[in-house]
């Protein structure tokens, strides 16, 4: 029986990747004392969506809007259990309501400014005290590069927006080379060793290439994943920031609608099949600002 997966929703290929990630975690790195926290991410998240769509949607879109906001959620969910580590179960819930009501509040032309999962790491980190990134949690291997890398492929690919972890990753691990190799002498396996943690593969392939919150001209989002790319890697080499490409990444969004407003180009949009013939009809009814996702 052939599948055609050609009309897909990207985000399922991302979910699916993400959830695999997350069993590797837990049937191989032994993530025992994660799985509360990542059911109190997934949970939380939903519910706060649901009031989400109430409290910002328009009554006569809500129906369908809550029928096709699952995949986004979900993806943001998965995001916070992979990257974020936490001992409080109320952590967890402020970290998914951030990340949730984020998509809402910082809007600019009908987009969501910030990478909602970037930001509510990043905000849970700074309010609480009581949450951490841990780059070190996936260890780094080959194996595991291999793995992300093919899979992170696919779904960047299936968004035409390979060009941003293209750039962000060549450019950072380009500078690590360049320091750790070629100025400082070190030995070539510290610096794959530097390149392949999983949180950075992680953030490289399926946060920084969000299509929803990197800026729309093509030549205008490789430079900026560059400079993303530049200034996380001078926090991580010379200020010994944890996670810095996450906290510059939700730094440096701000300045993306700025740059779709310097630089026209086509805006990305989820579209799928099931869902284009679902909203013809009331497409002239719902204006683009109310497109929430």
């Amino acid at each position: 029986m052939r599948i055609k997966t050609a009309g897909w929703d990207a985000r399922y290929f991302q979910m699916t990747f993400q959830l695999i990630f997350l069993s590797y975690g837990f049937l191989w790195l032994h993530w025992n004392t994660e799985l509360i926290s990542g059911l109190i991410f997934i949970t939380s998240g939903f519910v706060f969506q649901y009031i989400a769509d109430v409290l910002f949607i328009k009554k006569n879109a809500l129906a369908i809007r809550n029928k096709n906001n699952w995949q986004s959620v979900l993806v943001s969910c998965l995001s916070l259990c992979l990257l974020l580590k936490t001992n409080g179960w109320f952590i967890c819930v402020l970290a998914s309501a951030i990340t949730i009501f984020s998509k809402y509040i910082f809007r600019i032309r009908g987009k969501h400014i910030f990478n909602p999962s970037a930001l509510g790491i990043a905000a849970t980190v700074y309010l609480t005290g009581n949450a951490w990134i841990s780059p070190a949690q996936w260890g780094s291997s080959i194996v595991l590069l291999f793995a992300i890398t093919c899979l992170g492929c696919i779904v960047v690919t299936k968004v035409q927006k390979l060009d941003v972890t293209l750039a962000f990753t060549g450019t950072y691990a380009a500078l690590l080379f360049a320091r750790q190799v070629l100025y400082q002498g070190w030995p070539l396996d510290f610096f794959m060793q530097s390149v392949t943690t999983g949180s950075l593969l992680l953030f490289s392939f399926f946060m920084i290439s969000d299509p929803k919150t990197t800026p729309d001209h093509p030549a205008v989002r490789i430079i900026w994943a560059m400079a993303v790319a530049l200034i996380s890697f001078y926090l991580t080499a010379f200020k010994f920031v944890n996670g810095a490409p996450i906290w510059v990444l939700v730094c440096s969004q701000p300045f993306v609608p700025l740059l779709d407003l310097l630089f026209k180009a086509k805006r990305f949009e989820w579209k799928t099949p099931s869902v284009e013939k679902k909203f013809s009809i009331i497409n002239s009814t719902i204006k683009p600002s109310n497109n929430y996702h």
